[in-house]
């Protein structure tokens, strides 16, 4: 019983604090990616007449564009699996590898269910054939979480 009141006592008093620097630096990473996507989507990605719009020089990457923005967002979830942070500890690995797992198996479903008609699906429809490799980066994020579970 005195190893239980032990061991309880030292969980309270060993608790790390949830924002960290690299927590931080992971959530930054993650918004500017999915900002970047989004603002390339809307704003700045050439219309239907073939015009540019928005800030120039992220409608002249054009398609790069995605790259850097799914980049940022795996960069910041690898990131993110580290010690130090919420999602690298605890249940949070085991939430961050499967969420990454099922968003990568639901990007690859939802590409082959609707590729006949992916004009409707925003985002899908400019990346084509290159939605396997975006479902296939979150399932590698997932394995960096899953080289963290214990």
């Amino acid at each position: 019983m005195a190893k239980l009141k032990l061991r309880q006592n030292s969980l309270i008093g060993d608790r790390l604090p949830v924002f960290t620097v690299r927590f931080i630096v992971a959530l930054a990473l993650i918004v500017l990616g999915l900002a970047w996507i989004v603002y390339y989507y809307w704003g700045a990605r050439p219309g239907l007449s073939g015009k540019h719009h928005g800030i120039r020089f992220i409608s002249d990457l054009e398609g790069w564009n995605y790259l850097i923005g799914f980049v940022l967002l795996f960069l910041g979830l690898i990131v993110s699996a580290h010690p130090s942070t919420p999602l690298g500890r605890g249940r949070g690995v085991v939430v961050g590898m499967l969420g990454c797992f099922l968003i990568g198996l639901v990007w690859i479903c939802v590409f082959y269910i609707w590729s006949n008609s992916l004009d409707s699906v925003w985002v899908f429809n400019d990346l084509g054939q290159k939605n396997l490799l975006v479902g296939i980066g979150f399932m590698a994020v997932g394995f960096a979480f899953a080289t963290r579970w214990e």
